[in-house]
């Protein structure tokens, strides 16, 4: 199923590398690389530079580690981000794609958050899955690294329809054993949104603002930037006519019925 739908983070960057461009961005860290979509184009992008991709991910895709020891600035870290952020350097630019779970984001965003303070940098981070279907909801790849005062209530065999807040037994879009759902949807620490918005909550101060976008596509992407630094008012002016668009919404809801539909027809034929 998965191979038909769109869904990597290089979708989006034609909206990204502008605001990479802006930051003047060279050392870029991305949590989560999966199949090596997204880093690929940030490999391209810091090369050209002079600058490093660091890469942390514990399982990625067969072939990943291989194709990051053909480029000299491209580093992989095989281990889960939160134990990877404890001691990691700051960085110009940030992208956050990997477990979509309220925990994981929440710690990620508040490391990341941190690194960045103690070294003086501007944050300027990328999140994927702020929409639907993980925003309200939460996805585990690992569960066993969510504690259980985290952790909900999920399977592996259920899945998830716009239309309906209760999971469906073997229907709907599903893991198909990769990944778990939560049960439930909504209400506190469930979601990757909600992850984003709390830590929005916390850190984003008088003395330190921040601006947040969200981007209504191929499952979302949220944007995280220091109003502060000095490239933040032209990366806002970039990304406005992008925020809550009503029409690229529309055309997400469009594009994800169509999906499910192929779903549906699948199952019928299996």
């Amino acid at each position: 199923m998965s191979e038909l739908l769109i869904h990597s983070m290089s979708e989006f960057s034609s909206v990204i590398l502008p605001c990479l461009e802006q930051a003047k961005a060279r050392e870029i860290v991305e949590i989560g690389s999966e199949f090596g979509g997204m880093s690929k184009v940030l490999a391209g992008w810091t090369g050209e530079r002079g600058g490093s991709l660091t890469c942390i991910d514990p399982e990625p895709a067969d072939g990943f580690a291989s194709w990051t020891n053909e480029h000299a600035h491209v580093h992989h870290v095989a281990r889960p981000s939160l134990e990877a952020l404890g001691d990691h350097d700051a960085a110009d630019a940030w992208f956050v794609d990997g477990d979509h779970n309220y925990y994981t984001v929440i710690h990620e965003l508040q490391a990341i958050d941190r690194i960045q303070r103690e070294a003086g940098r501007p944050l300027l981070a990328f999140m994927h899955d702020v929409s639907w279907p993980c925003a309200r909801r939460d996805f585990y790849y690992a569960p066993d690294r969510v504690p259980p005062g985290w952790r909900h209530p999920h399977s592996y065999d259920h899945g998830v329809r716009l239309d309906a807040d209760e999971v469906l037994a073997g229907r709907g879009m599903r893991g198909m054993g990769s990944f778990a759902v939560a049960l439930e949807i909504g209400g506190p620490r469930n979601g990757v949104l909600t992850a984003v918005e709390d830590f929005l909550r916390e850190a984003d101060t008088k003395e330190r603002p921040l601006f947040y976008v969200h981007v209504p596509a191929v499952f979302g992407l949220g944007i995280i930037f220091d109003a502060s630094a000095s490239w933040s008012t032209p990366i806002a002016e970039f990304l406005l006519p992008y925020h809550a668009n009503p029409l690229i919404a529309r055309l997400e809801e469009n594009r994800l019925r169509n999906w499910l539909e192929v779903i549906d027809w699948q199952d019928r034929c299996a």
